[in-house]
């Protein structure tokens, strides 16, 4: 186990291994459900506690032979620990991500399971709910161009970046949140890449859109902006 004893707080051993079971939260009352994350995501709503937690399950075709199952290959491997790490990290440079508080694995045999509890962004929802509720301004465009770009230009590669991965809060600030799989590169093509995967993701969203919400002048300010960045 991973954790960040002044975001976890000192808890006893027992109960500390209790807050990554989602029936622990359910029994008191401090459960949420969360929209998506293959039914394996969850808010806790515990006073001045409030975290995500994720129990890491497989996608695709995998997820059908192995569901939450994942080989061991050494707890240098361990995906919850890796993203801890690398939240930490982030978290430390200033970066627009949520701070990690626990990480931990279950080993059984040659397979491990594993979960991650970050804090949660306050008043903030995903980019793909806020378009299906109302049009976003141009410098809230810019603002997710903008927020990007200083991902990209600390080295930090996002492996699913999407538009349900991209926070917006109350304030219009934003986040990026499910650092799965990401971790720091040197600057390439990957950079190009990502913001294509984010561009497919918002095309994927945008038929069930008024037209207005998510076009091709909506994704011209997203880019200026990111291209002012990451050229300063």
């Amino acid at each position: 186990m991973l954790s960040d004893p002044a975001r976890l707080g000192n808890l006893p051993q027992p109960v500390a291994e209790s807050v990554f079971d989602p029936e622990f939260w359910r029994a008191r009352g401090e459960l949420r459900a969360v929209q998506g994350g293959r039914g394996s995501a969850w808010f806790i709503v515990a006073g001045s506690r409030q975290w995500a937690l994720r129990h890491f399950r497989r996608g695709g075709f995998m997820a059908r032979m192995s569901g939450d199952a994942y080989l061991w290959l050494g707890e240098e491997r361990v995906r919850s620990f890796a993203e801890w790490r690398l939240l930490a990290l982030l978290t430390q440079r200033g970066l627009p991500v949520p701070p990690p508080v626990a990480a931990r694995y279950q080993r059984s045999g040659l397979y491990y399971r594993c979960d991650l509890i970050t804090q949660r962004i306050p008043n903030a929802a995903p980019l793909s709910e806020v378009l299906a509720e109302r049009a976003l301004s141009e410098p809230a465009w810019r603002a997710v161009g903008t927020t990007v770009a200083k991902l990209h230009r600390a080295g930090v590669y996002h492996a699913d970046l999407n538009a349900h991965n991209i926070l917006l809060d109350a304030k219009g600030a934003v986040s990026v949140i499910d650092f799965d799989r990401g971790r720091l590169r040197p600057p390439g093509q990957w950079t190009s890449q990502n913001l294509r995967r984010l561009q497919r993701s918002l095309q994927k969203i945008s038929p069930a859109l008024p037209a207005e919400r998510c076009s091709d002048g909506t994704w011209q300010w997203l880019l200026a902006a990111y291209d002012a960045e990451m050229d300063s």
